[in-house]
């Protein structure tokens, strides 16, 4: 069955070397990250208090420790944290460099709309002039 990785193109689970450094799947792994409230706070906390431990961060919030690296094992597999080793601890550091990419799919995809809301706007008679008048009851009745 070796064979058939060959013949996905990147359909169903990560199979191919490309798939986890695409744009897209970078992006999609910060937004997951990003979903979970917990780990938000977590980001947050990192960003404020930089170096900080497992230890030092679960004593802010009203988890368990072990909820704690749970939650820094996905922001760190996200790319949102780097984690340093410093003896028999662990440091966490927050790296926004993940944000852009995120930042830059949801500028592409608002690009997208914007252009197709162009198009429609033009095909419904164009510009800022259609919209006032559409906008008025009146104006429909005057034209």
């Amino acid at each position: 069955m070796s064979g058939s990785r060959s013949g996905d193109r990147g359909h169903g689970p990560r199979t191919g070397p490309a798939s986890p450094h695409s744009s897209d799947d970078r992006a999609g792994a910060v937004f997951g990250a990003l979903s979970d409230p917990t780990r938000r706070a977590l980001l947050a906390a990192v960003a404020e208090h930089p170096a900080a431990t497992a230890t030092e961060l679960a004593a802010q919030l009203p988890i368990s420790r072990q909820a704690v690296l749970k939650h820094l094992n996905a922001l760190t597999e996200a790319g949102l944290l780097d984690r340093t080793r410093s003896g028999r601890e662990v440091r966490y550091e927050f790296t926004p460099a993940p944000l852009s990419d995120a930042v830059a799919w949801m500028t592409a995809v608002g690009a997208e709309w914007d252009e197709r809301l162009a198009v429609l706007r033009g095909q419904l008679g164009g510009g800022a002039g259609a919209r006032s008048v559409s906008a008025s009851p009146r104006g429909r009745d005057a034209r």
